[in-house]
C-alpha cells in the first residue's frame, strides 16, 4: 500500500534551507525539496521569483490577518492548496 510513498528518493523529502528577503528583512526558510519545487512552479506561473512570490504572499497575509505566524507552514499548506486546486483559481490576490 505505501510503496509509492516508501519508494521516493530521500532527496525529495530532504530539507533545503534558502535565504530570502521578505518585507525588507533577510530570513532563512527550511522546507523539503519537494515544496521548493512546487513554490518554483507557482512563482514561475506568476512570472515571479520564489522570493518575490513569498514576499507577496507574506504581505497579503499580513494585510488580511495583521500577522504572519509560522510562515514555513503557510508555504507548505499553500503548496498543497495549489496542487489540489490546480490552475482553477488565481494564485495571488488581484491588485485593487
Amino acid at each position: 500500500m505505501c510503496r509509492i510513498f516508501a519508494e521516493q528518493t530521500p532527496e525529495r523529502y530532504a530539507y533545503e534551507t534558502r535565504s530570502l528577503r521578505i518585507g525588507g528583512h533577510c530570513t532563512s526558510l527550511r522546507l523539503e525539496t519537494a515544496f521548493w519545487t512546487i513554490l518554483e512552479e507557482i512563482a514561475r506561473q506568476e512570472g515571479l521569483s520564489v522570493a518575490k512570490f513569498a514576499t507577496k504572499l507574506h504581505d497579503e497575509v499580513l494585510e488580511r490577518h495583521g500577522e504572519v505566524r509560522n510562515f514555513a507552514s503557510l508555504l507548505r499548506c499553500s503548496c498543497l492548496i495549489y496542487l489540489s486546486e490546480g490552475s482553477r483559481a488565481p494564485v495571488l490576490m488581484a491588485a485593487e
